[in-house]
């Protein structure tokens, strides 16, 4: 609130105050005393400048309202018991406002029963009253607007507006609010009393001008259009998971009025089953004498919620776009590319240019393996109109392409590491998951949550699930240790001890625990001897016999920083209560260098304790069909079928060898995304594995070279993916690609003008999910913990501007191949598309689904969504890993001796120089490919090691523009520019050293480059070691200097990848410095950084890169 703002409320209740005649009954007494009062306070606060008025008013309010544990003046949050906004009763206060003839104005962002519009309600209640008075005395129109004030008060504002006032008084700190509280509980018990009498017609005046005729409107309502009246909602079902290929989570209903998106919200599971029908449905787990089932409806994460700003950011890509300074005829200036602007152009340009480009290419270079396929990003779960490898399925039909494989990025230590241990297939962590969770819940003594945040990386994937279960666990008595860096967002509400170590030493902790077991014969030998191969060797090396150092708990203490009594303990406790590991899929614990070591080292922790046995586990989120934790339903949904981006239909469910048939035929030529910016910088490169998460570990064993003989180099690149530079290893050097005059041109199609866009020629603009119509599924558990789901998709509106899905954006590509060039390109769209129509498509995705004997299309697109029954018969399967427990030579694990490897032979025979993946897993601090430790030299001028998690506000890249999060302290930090900065976690000890505090804007870089970010110092991350989470958007200050504003981390993340013969990326557990900034100096140094318009809620714009 501003002086002015202040002075004119001032006027307003010198007004009322002086008009008091007008308040003819006595109830109004305690009114007018508190208008008095308040008229006192503002006088006092106008006396002071009108700076600090605004920061005094705006400090309180923030303090009162804004943030977590915050009071939201909303009657959702007051009368829901857990504080929910946006909940039931606002759709009450709505429907109350739609009969009076009213609506809350688009431009105020806060809910519909926020005190200040119900209070304006009344407002308008009481003018309308006046008004019908003023009218020579119409009676009936006076009672009916006096009858809703009466019903309005009774059912709404008085049942949570004194307690909201109640709260005020008690937290707040000045007077204006305290009296502004006191004069709403006045107001309300004034109220209350007249309006009853009012009612009575002897009671009320109706003398035309006995009242003043000058009556303020209210400026937060608006009178509805006659469209408003007469349109109804609309509704329709999404999938709003956001990393699925074909398949996803986060069911929500998306409510539409008017061609707009009104809100989002959970699916109620009755909305389309009965009850006798859900009975089939829920599933029910018995433990410890207790009970636990799914809830009625979905536990949709909050990335779901607030979809509706990623659809209509300011940031959206509305038409195509062409990069001012590239000439396809002329000077193309790749030096440029993440400098110039865009304009303009045509559909009918734009795709004339990529026909003549692809043409060109093919041309020039003898092939269309020239051309780079970059795709396979973080998607929409969408199926039909899905990217993930869209590109890449056309580009096979033109004859072939280059493609960049996407790494196993979200299990690199367990893919690289633990499938040498194990087996596991595909991705190396636990398989089977199969009821888990009914058997942890009833045999589990302890869960180890290892590098686990299983209330952050989930909702980008799916449900809320795993925090239900959370609960669940502390039910039966489960305790919770965490041993993470950060007390990240479930240590803080669930942990009941929390371990704090250092990035990328976990391997040392576990060596130690090994030594204590070992050295105390308190780990299980029986099965050891009968369920392992290689142990002596293992044995050999952690006491010391190999190289001459015990791994003792001391040992590890100076490495970990975990002291060497809470070691012993850990191990005590481990060895002595039933006692399994909890993941999501890893995260920055299998992110960093030599993420195989750890990653290997747990698994053989697990089985000194006997892994498959009751309550001993690897639970985790990596689940695909009926591999599911919670009991199992009749079969698992499949659509892979309809999922354009076929590649990853033939990855995830072809036999091995017939995949490599398949490669060999149409794509021979390709590089791991990791080594994308290598390939073109630095060619010929040589690699092992095509190391798509979904292949066998035979791969890993199988040498590449790019380029293949015979093949050229990559000299195009079609970039669906939109991300590369913030989400993968060394975005600075990926820039230097992009810039490289090799590069001739760069053909980008994203919804959102962002990362790797503005370094494209050409930008298609994406529609989203919810302007399509589409099939999906809930198919795996990492996209539910309660229930499979087939899901009819309806188109929610129509595209922003001129978008197209990727879908549809090839076909219209394929086309114009074939028109301009029909002597190269004729039939491609008929092979594209299979001849089928978008039509076609969804209803052959249903018909593969599995649903058919249970449920027609028809009564699906009327449904919405369908439900799969749970198996009556569930628990006849056993869980996990029992059935190797109890007989492993029966039931062998996918390894040359069928069981759990200490020691790799295969390792040893393959690559019997490599001392940074070895047969047996060691700690390596450092080495060849990295010198990323604190016990490196380098360490003395980087001397934080730093931690990436998955963000917590994102998924990814995505979601950097929701405006509401923007709101929340650990999502941005808004520095003192009005610049949303990134957050850098940092020790209190730290911060002092650094003469930092929350809100100082820092510099975190290395030799590798620099991101600014906004301090935030709190205990929550241990000394020595910052936090900052991946996938901020990129806003680079200067490429020259590599200085990025945005804090788009991996920026400066290591170029090599996991190890020597391991090609993952190493995003977390590296050499970082901190330093504080002065914003002045550098607004003076790079100007027209800091001139770029900015939008204050969601960020990043698109006017920033579109000149016109």
């Amino acid at each position: 609130m501003t002086a002015e703002s202040l002075q004119n409320l001032l006027n307003e209740v010198n007004t009322i105050v002086m008009s008091k005649s007008v308040l003819f009954d006595g109830a109004f007494t305690n009114v007018l005393e508190r208008l008095q009062s308040l008229a006192v306070v503002i006088n006092e606060l106008l006396k002071q400048d009108s700076k600090q008025i605004k920061s005094l008013l705006a400090e309180e309010y923030a303090k009162l309202f804004l943030g977590f544990g915050r009071l939201h003046p909303s009657e959702s949050s007051y009368r829901t018991d857990n504080g929910s906004i946006m909940q039931e009763f606002r759709d009450k206060v709505l429907e109350t406002y739609k009969k009076a003839g009213v609506r809350k104005i688009d431009e105020y962002k806060e809910p519909e029963d926020h005190i200040a519009v119900e209070l304006q309600f009344m407002a308008y209640l009481c003018r309308r009253t006046i008004e019908a008075l003023n009218n020579g005395g119409v009676i009936d129109e006076a009672r009916k607007y006096l009858e809703i004030q009466h019903d309005f008060l009774s059912e709404h504002l008085a049942t949570w507006a004194p307690a909201l006032a109640k709260d005020i008084l008690k937290n707040a700190e000045s007077d204006f609010y305290k009296e502004v509280a006191n004069l709403t509980t006045e107001f309300i018990k004034a109220e209350m009393t007249t309006i009853p009498k009012l009612m009575n017609v002897g009671n009320m005046p109706n003398q035309k001008g006995s009242v003043s005729e000058e009556i303020p409107k209210e400026n937060l309502l608006t009178p509805l259009d006659p469209a408003d009246k007469e349109e109804e909602t609309k509704s329709y079902y999404k999938l709003l998971g956001l990393c699925g290929v074909g398949y996803g989570g986060n069911l929500v209903r998306v409510d539409c009025k008017n061609g707009r998106i009104v809100r989002i919200r959970p699916v109620h599971y009755d909305w389309a089953h009965t009850q006798e029908e859900l009975r089939k449905i829920r599933w029910e787990v018995e433990a410890k004498g207790k009970k636990f089932a799914p809830k009625t409806k979905e536990l949709a994460a909050p990335f779901a919620i607030v979809y509706k700003n990623r659809v209509y950011s300011p940031n959206r890509v509305r038409y195509p776009l062409k990069r001012v300074d590239w000439d396809p005829k002329g000077e193309r200036h790749p030096e440029n590319r993440g400098k110039s602007g865009y304009v303009r152009i045509s559909w009918d340009e734009a795709l004339d240019i990529i026909a003549d480009e692809i043409k060109r290419i093919k041309d020039k270079y003898g092939s269309t393996y020239a051309i780079l396929a970059l795709s396979d990003g973080h998607q929409e779960t969408k199926s039909v109109h899905g990217m993930h490898a869209t590109i890449t399925e056309l580009l096979i039909n033109l004859g072939g392409a280059t493609w960049a494989v996407r790494n196993p990025d979200s299990w690199e230590g367990w893919w690289w590491g633990s499938k040498h241990v194990w087996g596991m297939e595909p991705d190396g962590m636990q398989h089977p998951q199969t009821h888990v969770l009914p058997d942890i819940l009833e045999n589990t003594e302890v869960m180890l949550c290892w590098g686990c945040d299983y209330e952050t990386t989930t909702w980008g994937f799916g449900d809320q699930g795993f925090s239900i279960w959370s609960f669940w666990f502390k039910d039966v008595g489960i305790k919770q240790i965490f041993i993470c860096p950060d007390l990240n967002y479930s240590a803080a509400v669930h942990a009941d001890k929390w371990i704090p170590i250092r990035p990328n030493t976990d391997a040392a902790l576990q060596l130690a625990i090994a030594y204590i077991w070992i050295t105390e014969g308190t780990y299980d030998k029986e099965y050891v001897a009968t369920h392992t191969f290689g142990f002596d060797k293992f044995k050999s090396y952690v006491l010391g016999e190999e190289d001459g150092i015990p791994k003792t708990p001391k040992w590890a203490e100076e490495i970990t920083g975990v002291p060497a009594r809470i070691i012993k303990a850990l191990a005590k406790l481990w060895a002595t209560k039933r006692t399994s590991i909890w993941h999501v899929f890893g995260g920055p614990y299998i992110r960093g260098p030599y993420a195989t070591e750890p990653a290997r080292l747990e698994v053989l922790l697990l089985a000194m304790q006997g892994v498959g046995k009751p309550g001993v586990h690897q639970l985790h989120n990596s689940c695909v069909g009926l591999d599911t934790p919670f009991p199992r339903p009749i079969f698992a949904p499949f659509i892979w079928g309809v999922v354009h981006g076929g590649v990853y239909s033939r990855l995830w469910f072809l036999p091995y060898h017939k995949v490599k048939e398949w490669y060999k035929e149409v794509l021979k030529q390709f590089v791991p995304k990791t080594l994308v910016h290598e390939a073109i910088l630095n060619p010929p490169v040589t690699f092992y594995a095509m190391s798509q998460s979904r292949m066998n570990i035979a791969e890993q064993f199988v040498k590449y070279t790019y380029p293949v003989e015979g093949l050229p180099e990559v000299h195009m690149i079609w970039n669906e993916n939109g991300c590369w530079i913030t989400c993968w290893n060394c975005g600075y050097r990926m820039i230097e690609a992009f810039r490289s005059p090799k590069i001739e041109f760069i053909l980008a199609q994203h919804p959102w003008l962002e990362n790797d866009c503005l370094f494209a020629d050409i930008i298609l603009p994406v529609s989203t999910k919810l302007e399509e119509e589409d099939i999906g599924i809930i198919g795996s558990a990492w996209s539910t913990k309660q229930h499979f789901a087939i899901v009819y998709e309806g188109k929610c509106i129509e595209p922003i501007g001129e978008s197209m899905s990727d879908y549809e954006i090839c076909c219209m590509i394929a086309k114009r191949l074939e028109e301009k060039y029909p002597e190269d390109f004729k039939g491609v769209y008929e092979k594209f598309t299979q001849g089928r129509t978008i039509e076609d498509w969804i209803r052959l995705g249903f018909e593969n689904s599995g649903a058919a004997p249970y449920i027609t299309f028809e009564e699906l697109k009327k449904r919405g969504f369908w439900l799969v029954p749970t198996d009556p018969e569930w628990k006849k399967y056993k869980p996990g890993l029992r059935a190797f427990y109890e007989n492993p030579e029966k039931h062998p694990l996918a390894t040359p001796s069928g069981k759990i490897e200490f020691y790799s032979e295969r390792l040893a025979k393959h690559f019997p120089d490599d001392n940074e993946r070895p047969p047996v897993p060691h700690f390596i601090p450092y080495g060849e490919s990295h010198q990323e430790s604190l016990l490196h030299p380098r360490s003395k001028e980087y001397p934080f090691l730093i931690v990436s998690n998955h963000p917590r506000w994102r998924m990814h890249a995505q979601l950097d523009d929701a405006t509401w999060f923007h709101e929340i302290p650990t999502c941005k930090v808004r520095g003192p520019d009005g610049y949303l900065y990134e957050p850098v976690w940092i020790n209190t000890v730290d911060a002092a050293k650094l003469g930092v505090k929350t809100g100082d804007i820092v510099r975190v870089y290395n030799d590798r480059g620099s991101v600014l970010g906004g301090a935030y110092v709190t205990h929550r991350i241990m000394p020595g070691v910052v936090s900052m989470d991946h996938g901020s958007r990129a806003d680079l200050i200067s490429i020259e200097d590599r200085l990025d504003r945005g804090g788009a981390i991996d920026l400066i993340a290591p170029i090599k990848t996991t190890s020597k013969y391991a090609h993952g990326m190493v995003v977390s557990g590296y050499l970082v410095n901190v330093e504080k900034v002065n914003l002045n100096e550098l607004m003076k140094k790079y100007p027209e950084a800091f001139i770029k318009p900015y939008h204050c809620a969601a960020g990043l714009c698109y006017e920033r890169a579109v000149v016109k």
